[in-house]
């Protein structure tokens, strides 16, 4: 069943991203969104998954509402994630934004054959990474209906 968020709580956004650089700017940039959002983040691929799973230290994690996936990460990269994902009966639902610097051909090609929900390479520019996030915000949290948890 599609339900729209309950915008009475934060949203639950997964950051995992190794940079903390882009982590940082991802997460100013989402404080500059009109919903209230918590975010979590890992900087690796193993770590994105125990959160996911609940593996200690995660044991109490919220489930996500939404995941931001960087490609290029160590110990399990973001395609092998964003694969483990789309195939656990638990976590597919959730929507997988890669948000990476890649404009590959061949990494947006793969990112969709393992199910990702969107591609958004990540613009240079601070404030146009800003707008980008934005227009994901106001997608995904005020246009589109989510599957309830």
């Amino acid at each position: 069943m599609s339900v729209a968020i309950n915008f009475n709580r934060p949203l639950e956004i997964l950051l995992a991203e190794d940079s903390p650089t882009d982590a940082q700017l991802t997460r100013e940039a989402l404080a500059a969104c009109d919903t209230k959002i918590n975010v979590h983040h890992v900087s690796d691929g193993i770590a994105a998954m125990e959160f996911l799973e609940r593996v200690a230290p995660y044991q109490d994690a919220p489930r996500p509402d939404l995941i931001f996936l960087d490609l290029k990460m160590p110990r399990k990269d973001g395609c092998e994630v964003l694969q483990e994902v789309k195939r656990s009966e638990d976590l597919k639902m959730i929507p997988v934004i890669v948000l990476t610097t890649s404009v590959a051909e061949a990494d947006i090609t793969r990112a969709f054959s393992l199910a990702a929900n969107s591609y958004v390479a990540k613009p240079l520019d601070f404030g146009q990474f800003v707008e980008v996030i934005k227009i994901i915000e106001q997608f995904w949290f005020k246009v589109a209906s989510l599957p309830s948890h």
